[in-house]
C-alpha cells in the first residue's frame, strides 16, 4: 500500500512559518513598550533562540520580515538594530502636485473616486448630514455672491459627502489631499480660462447643488451622473486652461 506522505512535507514549514511570526509579534512588541527604542541593539541569535526556544532558521526569517518592513536594519559585523518609526506620509500625494497636468490627473483619480461616493452617499446619508450640506451649500452660495468662494467650504463639501458614505476611507483618502482636491486651490481655472470669476463660481454652485439634491433625494444615480458631470466639468475647465497656457500669445 501507498502512503502519501504529503502532509509531512507541509506541516514543518506551516509550523515554521508560525515561529517566525511568533519572534517577529515578540520583538514588535517589545519595541512598542519602549523595550527596545530606536537605535538599540538586537540580542544576538543566539540569545533570541534560547529565548523563545526557535531554530537559527527561524530567528533569521524573523529579522528578515522585520528588516523588509523597515522596522530594522542589520549592519554586517556589528548586529540588528532598531530603526525610528517613519512617519505618516500625509503629504504623499500633495507634495507631487505642482502643475496643471498634476492637478488634471487629480481630477481623473477624483472622478472614480467621488462618483462612488457620492452614490454611497445618497443611499446612506442621514437627514443631519443631508441637512448639514444644504446648510454648506447656501453659505458658499452667499460667498460666491459677496466675490469669495472660499477653497476651504469647497472642501468641506466634499468631505461631508464622503462622511455620508459612513465608509472612513474615503474621508482619509480626501482628507490627505487636503485642500489640493480643489483646482482653483492651486490654479486660477477662472482667469487661465479667460472667464468671468463670478460666472465661473456661478457653474461650480449649480453643480454643487446638483450634486446636493440628488443626495437630499437618496438618488443614488442621480447623484453619481451629477458628481461626475461637475468633475468632468471641472477637467475641461482645467484642460482649456492648461491649452491657453501653452498656446503662443
Amino acid at each position: 500500500m501507498t502512503t502519501n506522505t504529503a502532509p509531512s512535507m507541509i506541516l514543518p514549514r506551516k509550523k515554521h512559518r508560525n515561529l517566525a511570526q511568533g519572534v517577529i509579534e515578540l520583538i514588535n512588541a517589545d519595541i512598542q513598550s519602549g523595550a527596545l527604542k530606536p537605535g538599540d541593539k538586537l540580542p544576538t541569535e543566539s540569545a533570541i533562540m534560547e529565548r523563545h526556544g526557535v531554530s537559527r532558521t527561524v530567528v533569521r526569517e524573523a529579522i528578515s520580515h522585520l528588516q523588509a518592513s523597515g522596522q530594522v536594519e542589520t549592519r554586517h559585523g556589528i548586529g540588528t538594530f532598531v530603526l525610528e518609526a517613519a512617519p505618516p506620509n500625509v503629504s504623499l500625494l500633495t507634495e507631487t502636485i505642482v502643475t496643471l497636468r498634476d492637478v488634471l490627473a487629480i481630477l481623473e483619480l477624483r472622478i472614480c473616486l467621488e462618483t462612488e461616493a457620492a452614490s454611497l452617499a445618497a443611499m446612506r446619508r442621514t437627514d443631519a448630514q443631508a441637512a448639514q450640506l444644504g446648510a454648506l451649500l447656501e453659505l458658499m452660495r452667499r460667498g460666491a455672491e459677496e466675490g469669495g468662494g472660499a477653497v476651504a467650504d469647497d472642501v468641506q463639501f466634499h468631505l461631508l459627502i464622503a462622511q455620508s458614505t459612513g465608509n472612513k476611507y474615503f474621508v482619509e483618502i480626501l482628507t490627505q489631499l487636503g485642500s489640493a482636491i480643489i483646482p482653483r486651490a492651486r490654479v486660477n481655472a477662472a482667469q487661465l480660462g479667460n472667464a468671468e470669476p463670478g460666472l465661473y463660481l456661478e457653474r461650480v454652485h449649480r453643480e454643487h447643488e446638483d450634486i446636493w439634491r440628488a443626495i437630499a433625494r437618496q438618488d443614488a444615480e442621480g447623484a453619481r451622473a451629477a458628481m461626475r458631470t461637475h468633475l468632468s466639468n471641472s477637467r475641461e475647465r482645467l484642460r482649456q486652461a492648461q491649452e491657453a497656457l501653452s498656446s503662443p500669445h
